[in-house]
């Protein structure tokens, strides 16, 4: 089995957030997190996964700040995961990833479920990638910079 390297370091935001929450069992996790499941048994119930995988990436999830441990609502003695704001900003990524299955993993007119804006109660439109003036921006309309490093007060050095 190959070992998984560790990308915590890497100069590139997309290997750190996919070394932080990349595995496929976390994002379902955190999917399922944005539907409402807040119990261990719900998260194992409604993905299939085995406990101490699921265990492993609460745990981890925990850990980066993306989902919080909190009593559950009920009164019970059992605790729920939470999203925290972290856990919040992934909003965009699944969302994102969405879209991606819709267009390129489906037959036309198969069945899938949909996201809905709870006002008007119909499809969410495209997420959109726009410029600090509000134009629409494609793929080749952006290019990665590396910006100089930081000086610990936060100020760039010269």
């Amino acid at each position: 089995m190959v070992k998984r390297v560790s990308m915590k370091g890497a100069e590139c935001p997309i290997a750190r957030a996919l070394d932080a929450v990349g595995d496929w069992w976390s994002l379902l996790i955190i999917r399922d997190a944005f539907d409402g499941i807040r119990r261990f048994s719900e998260f194992q119930a409604n993905l299939g996964i085995a406990k101490g995988m699921l265990a492993a990436r609460l745990r981890d999830l925990v850990n980066l700040g993306v989902l919080e441990l909190a009593p559950a609502s009920d009164g019970t003695a059992y605790q729920e995961y939470i999203l925290t704001k972290k856990g919040h900003d992934l909003f965009h990524v699944v969302v994102a990833l969405r879209q991606w299955g819709e267009d390129h993993l489906y037959e036309r007119g198969e069945r899938r479920s949909v996201l809905i804006d709870n006002e008007n109660r119909q499809p969410v439109g495209r997420l959109e990638l726009r410029s600090q003036t509000g134009r629409i921006l494609r793929w080749a309309d952006a290019t990665v910079s590396k910006l100089p490093l930081l000086a610990s007060s936060g100020k760039r050095r010269s």
